[in-house]
């Protein structure tokens, strides 16, 4: 009898405590993983180039610019004009990026997932590298020649402005890559509310927004963003001509143990760069 009025008394303890220590808990049989970033599609690059192009630490290409002579009239035995292409030299290269995770022995035998919470861990730690991929993206297109500079929202005059910056030196504006407040007043504009209405869906889940005046628009998420004002920019480019990517060494990982700690580990790194190729053939666009 004393023994069944002391459990009672511990269950109506003032503040739980004791009691809930009565109770069983149940964790749930799966770890839950976290959301995915919409980030800048690799496509967009004008070009990717991977570790069997790049020889040294450095990629080296040359673009070829003509000098300003057109054709002209040539009369009969006169000298024909010559055309002398001058050639520029631009290089990249690609930097290492790393993070290790470690876990302990007692955690992989213990724990209620075992081996199964270090690899969500590496899981979680090569989407950090596909994020950074994206910063770097926005980085290079800060580098646009041209701005257009918005009001509270962006406007389809801010758009075609844009659009033209890039026409006005040749290049086809072929996307634009929106921040999230960015893409948010695109949505609320009537021209894009109409195109959506007779458009596919089936892929806006993945930052695509839709196609207008022959330009494709994708979002993406300013948590991959270099900072939160990001969110209110958009970048019409060429996308035959904007930026470029370099990388040396895709996402490799490695295993390794350290026997002084009784742990085990893997170290996560990746060579890689981005760079703008032609700052005429992106223009960016802001809101307040």
């Amino acid at each position: 009898m004393a023994k069944y009025k002391y459990i009672q008394e511990a269950i109506s303890t003032d503040d739980g405590t004791a009691g809930s220590l009565l109770i069983s808990k149940k964790i749930h049989d799966q770890l839950i993983e976290e959301i995915d970033k919409r980030l800048i599609p690799r496509e967009l690059a004008s070009m990717y180039v991977g570790p069997s192009q790049i020889k040294g630490s450095s990629f080296i290409w040359n673009g070829e610019e003509f000098n300003a002579m057109g054709v002209k009239e040539v009369n009969e035995l006169g000298e024909i004009p010559k055309l002398e292409p001058g050639y520029e030299t631009n290089s990249i290269t690609p930097v290492k990026y790393g993070l290790r995770i470690e876990i302990s022995q007692e955690m992989i035998e213990d724990g209620k997932w075992g081996r199964g919470l270090f690899d969500r861990a590496v899981r979680q730690a090569a989407k950090r590298f596909a994020e950074n991929e994206t910063e770097l993206i926005l980085e290079q297109l800060d580098n646009a020649s041209n701005t257009v500079s918005g009001g509270a929202n962006v406007t389809i005059a801010n758009l075609v402005r844009a659009k033209q910056y890039l026409e006005d030196e040749d290049y086809e504006p072929t996307d634009c890559i929106c921040g999230i407040e960015f893409a948010n007043d695109l949505i609320q504009i009537d021209t894009f509310t109409e195109v959506d209405k007779s458009g596919s869906r089936e892929v806006l889940n993945k930052g695509f927004l839709g196609d207008v005046f022959g330009i494709r628009f994708y979002r993406f998420s300013t948590n991959a963003a270099p900072s939160s004002t990001y969110s209110k920019y958009g970048y019409i480019i060429d996308r035959d001509w904007a930026y470029l990517i370099a990388e040396k060494r895709t996402l490799q990982q490695k295993a390794y143990t350290l026997e002084t700690h009784d742990l085990e580990g893997v170290a996560l790194t990746q060579r890689i760069a981005v760079k703008y190729r032609k700052a005429d053939a992106i223009a960016k666009i802001t809101t307040t």
